[in-house]
């Protein structure tokens, strides 16, 4: 009776039944996953922003189904107009973003190519728009690269699109220029789109001149680099994202998502008259942020991986039990939550994934936990 597209187990993981277990009981449990900024203990300016709500040009209706200029010209500004307002266009996430794109770009079957490890969620968003995923590998080696013979090799006559997460969620890896030009070549010669996913590009760990801040700048391809409020201003609950477009084609592209935006017309209008002053408050809840960061970063065990940004981070763990036996272990016996590698589709065995947004006294228990028991192998 109901589409395949849902045909998802909804069967909780043993992780989830012994968390809910531990919780049942008042057991005290040290998240390190946490990774909502507003359950986060972040200190928010909360006047500046429910001031920014009450703008009284919010009871009139409307619609424009790129989005308000007002609004589109305050994500140029927060771009530092390096992406003018008219290659702009409003969503209100980026996963709805993901799906404008998958239907501008893709039929049913097509492909698109993305990252693995990962977000979680690409397989999801794909399905619900009957595109399939094919995954490309990101290697390690003292850093983490895209493996660019391997991606050539996955590319098929059905592929439309490449999907970077720049940084990548939860490697912590930004796109270097020399993949970008590659990237380019490849695209080119078999007319894929680039799809840029940058929602955690304002928190790096470190600079670097060969970090790609924006793949729809000045891009040689048809390019898409996504954003929001959720992470830039760490406001998820206010729903508003973006498409940023560049490259050759993007007119007729934005057309296009203009096309499929006025179908569904989501964006709403508080949030876009607010736009400008919510984008104000993000140098006060990055600061926060990136300082958390920074210092969780700095008590993470030496078998972490190395981060260049974002909100997580990756422990590589002895292999004298697989990732389900040591987040079992670390949540039965010490109290400590983490997420296995394999949520994020990790192809080898035995990490475990941290949110480095978690409060420092937590993180800091928690890694010592941590620590106590690889010692104890």
């Amino acid at each position: 009776m109901f589409s395949r597209r849902l045909a998802w187990t909804q069967d909780t993981n043993p992780l989830t039944r012994l968390l809910e277990k531990k919780r049942a009981n008042g057991t005290p449990v040290l998240d390190l996953t946490e990774s909502n900024p507003t359950r986060a203990g972040i200190v928010y300016p909360q006047e500046r922003i429910l001031a920014a709500l009450a703008d009284p040009r919010s009871l009139q209706y409307d619609p424009k189904p790129a989005g308000l200029s007002e609004a589109r010209e305050a994500i140029s500004d927060y771009y530092a107009g390096r992406i003018p307002a008219e290659q702009i266009l409003l969503t209100a996430s980026t996963s709805e973003a993901y799906a404008y794109l998958f239907k501008l770009l893709a039929d049913a079957g097509d492909e698109v190519l993305v990252p693995r490890p990962s977000y979680p969620l690409f397989e999801f968003l794909a399905s619900l728009e009957s595109v399939n995923v094919v995954p490309y590998r990101l290697e390690y080696d003292h850093g983490w690269f895209i493996d660019l013979p391997y991606l050539r090799s996955r590319i098929t006559p059905r592929s439309r699109a490449v999907i970077l997460v720049n940084p990548n969620n939860p490697t912590g890896s930004f796109l270097k220029r020399r993949e970008l030009e590659q990237l380019h070549e490849i695209c080119a010669e078999h007319n894929l789109a680039l799809i840029s996913d940058e929602v955690f590009a304002d928190y790096p760990l470190r600079e670097d001149e060969e970090r790609v801040k924006c793949v729809a700048q000045d891009s040689e391809t048809l390019a898409f680099s996504l954003s929001g409020l959720s992470k830039v201003a760490a406001l998820p609950q206010m729903k508003l994202g973006w498409i940023a477009a560049g490259g050759p084609g993007h007119q007729q592209a934005l057309q296009g998502l203009e096309l499929i935006a006025d179908t569904y017309l989501s964006v709403s209008t508080p949030v876009q008259y607010a736009a400008a002053r919510l984008l104000a408050v993000r140098q006060d809840v990055q600061a926060q942020s990136c300082a958390r960061i920074r210092a969780n970063f700095s008590v993470l065990p030496g078998n972490a991986l190395d981060v260049e940004g974002g909100w997580y981070a990756i422990i590589r763990m002895p292999r004298t039990r697989n990732e389900e036996e040591w987040v079992l272990h670390l949540l039965s016996e010490h109290n400590v939550l983490v997420q296995p590698g394999y949520f994020f589709d990790f192809e080898s065995e035995a990490f475990l994934v941290v949110s480095l947004l978690t409060p420092e006294s937590i993180l800091r228990e928690g890694i010592s936990r941590i620590i106590s028991r690889i010692m104890s192998v």
